[in-house]
């Protein structure tokens, strides 16, 4: 697996995988990047350029934890682009990698020739996310078999009086089948370290990350799941709200993991934003 040296000196991994032009794929978590797989299959048509975040997957443990702040790991994309040469990049990320996906296209916005936001977290540009939001997506699948022992956990995680939050994995997933149950078990991110410092103090700017976006004019793509309430569609369509050319995309039946849910779907989608 090949490494460079972020600014600090601490070494990275990332990987490669598929055919045809680059795409750098930024994940959420921070967890190990494994979990994105080969996004449904779009490694068919895209050579996927996965970045293992500090302190996770194959990369190092830096010896400054809080360089794992959220702004901060804006500098290892940096260095990975160009540790690999690209003059701009196409780049992709998912859930809380979409807030460092923003905070890099608001400071380089000149090196980002596409942007898809998949699933993506807001806190960077302070979009709040309530939990009756939540609980009304969540009521939407009250006809799943799971729904009667996952509502109640949701309801005490979004009051503040619980938090059992395996409980209520099946949200997450468009469908709750062993593939799913694989991949959620799969997907615990194992730095939690890296996790809690990720949006320490200081992590998110919003107002000025907002102001850059509106001169980032770039193509972007904001993909949400329909039954996401991790990601409400309402959420994304805000984000988009703040590029000046941005697409929202609200993918039938899909969770936040909608790669999984409709393959097909998924990859048609953004395939044709990168190719566009």
């Amino acid at each position: 697996m090949p490494t460079f040296a972020a600014p600090d000196g601490t070494r990275l991994a990332y990987r490669r995988t598929g055919e045809g032009p680059p795409v750098l794929c930024l994940p959420g978590g921070p967890a190990d990047s494994l979990y994105l797989g080969e996004l449904g299959g779009l490694s068919a048509y895209r050579q996927l350029v996965t970045l293992d975040l500090r302190g996770t997957g194959r990369s190092a443990v830096p010896e400054d934890t809080s360089s794992y702040r959220c702004d901060r790991l804006v500098d290892d994309v940096e260095a990975l682009r160009v540790h690999l040469g690209f003059d701009r990049l196409d780049l992709l990320a998912h859930s809380a990698g979409a807030n460092l996906a923003t905070q890099y296209a608001a400071r380089f916005p000149d090196r980002v020739a596409r942007l898809a936001l998949v699933a993506p977290g807001t806190r960077a540009v302070g979009i709040e996310i309530t939990g009756g939001t939540r609980r009304a997506l969540a009521r939407a699948r009250h006809d799943e078999p799971w729904f009667p022992a996952a509502y109640p956990a949701l309801e005490a995680i979004t009051e503040g009086t619980g938090s059992n939050w395996d409980a209520i994995a099946p949200f997450l997933y468009g469908r709750w089948d062993d593939a799913a149950r694989a991949h959620q078990a799969a997907s615990v991110p194992r730095n939690m370290e890296a996790v809690a410092l990720f949006a320490a103090d200081g992590a998110f700017d919003p107002a000025a990350v907002r102001a850059a976006l509106g001169a980032c004019v770039s193509p972007v793509l904001v993909l949400a799941g329909e039954f996401d309430l991790n990601s409400p569609p309402s959420a994304a369509e805000e984000l988009a709200g703040l590029f000046p050319d941005a697409t929202l995309l609200v993918q039938t039946r899909g969770g936040h993991y909608p790669w999984l849910d409709d393959p097909a779907r998924f990859v048609a989608a953004v395939e044709a934003f990168l190719g566009r």
